[in-house]
């Protein structure tokens, strides 16, 4: 006889899959709300461009720092009390991103250009140009980064018209930084330097006014003295005082840009010793050989800033 054998199968009721697809909702919630997405990732970090014109001077400069936001004190870093070539977050035009540490390189010294052992003062050396920086760098990356512009820029060809001036290269600069200050079209720059090195092989005082500027600013401390020079401030006690001492400044008076090094490393082959603004306001110097040529000049110049009402002159010429 045979043995039936009866499979008893489950039933699946609608209560079960309801409940079932519950749970599986409930989990897929949990892991949903319990799985830790990935940070977004940090913004990229702001960059200023902060410009240097030619002719700035150190405390010009940190006025310009200041305004970009960057952080610290850029006077205390171009002091020149161990002033590096290194830490730049970011590089700018003549300079190329630079890191920091112990590694990098030594600091500044201006010695080696002939600067006096006690100088304390990075003037002239703070090279003029464009540089990119994160936003709220400190202001010892922009002195870095110009520091470095300038040893890529300055280099040994400026060095050998040095020697062949029979000057120091510190000299040089510091020669570059007044024809910066009194030049103010381009083809005056060489004749400027030519009267400076003229005078200064004659033994005369070089009489230049924006070194006089210079002093009052140190004196007031301020970064840009505006107004005439008073009769008292024309004998200024004080070595940048080229009126009353002979002899170049005991350092540049501003930082000069690569136009007024190569005129102070090759001057023009003039035998000027004086100069004054043209009478004409369009900004040519009058060069001239002799005192008596010289006040002559300046006669047309004061007559030209009396028939202006006492301001200086304007030029009329189209083509200015």
């Amino acid at each position: 006889m045979a043995v039936k054998v009866r499979v008893r199968r489950r039933r699946v009721t609608a209560l079960a899959v309801v409940v079932a697809l519950a749970i599986v909702a409930v989990a897929l919630a949990f892991a949903r709300h319990h799985t830790t997405a990935p940070p977004p990732p940090p913004p990229a970090p702001k960059v200023v461009r902060v410009t240097i014109p030619e002719g700035e001077t150190r405390a010009q400069i940190a006025k310009i720092a200041a305004a970009e936001g960057l952080t610290g004190s850029y006077l205390a870093a171009a002091s020149g009390s161990g002033a590096t070539r290194s830490g730049a977050e970011a590089g700018g035009s003549g300079a190329n991103a630079a890191g920091s540490g112990a590694s990098g390189p030594p600091p500044f010294d201006p010695a080696r250009y002939g600067a006096p052992r006690n100088t304390t003062s990075l003037e002239g050396f703070l090279f003029p140009a464009t540089y990119d920086l994160y936003a709220g760098s400190p202001a010892a990356h922009l002195v870095a980064l110009q520091l470095q512009a300038f040893e890529e820029n300055f280099g040994r060809e400026q060095v050998r018209a040095a020697h062949a001036l029979h000057i120091t290269p510190y000299q040089l600069l510091t020669v570059a930084s007044m024809v910066e200050r009194e030049a103010v079209l381009p083809g005056d720059r060489p004749k400027v330097a030519a009267v400076i090195y003229n005078r200064l092989r004659l033994g005369m005082p070089l009489g230049i006014d924006a070194t006089i500027y210079y002093a009052v600013e140190q004196r007031l401390k301020i970064p840009t003295y505006t107004g005439e020079l008073t009769e008292a401030q024309l004998h200024i006690d004080s070595p940048y005082n080229t009126r009353t001492h002979t002899g170049l400044p005991p350092t540049p008076i501003s930082n000069p840009g690569m136009a007024s090094i190569e005129a102070a490393a090759h001057p023009a082959h003039v035998s000027y010793r004086y100069y004054v603004a043209g009478a004409d306001g369009c900004g040519e110097q009058a060069f001239s050989n002799t005192a008596a040529e010289f006040e002559a000049n300046v006669a047309a110049y004061d007559a030209a800033v009396r028939r202006n009402g006492g301001r200086p002159p304007t030029c009329r010429q189209s083509h200015r």
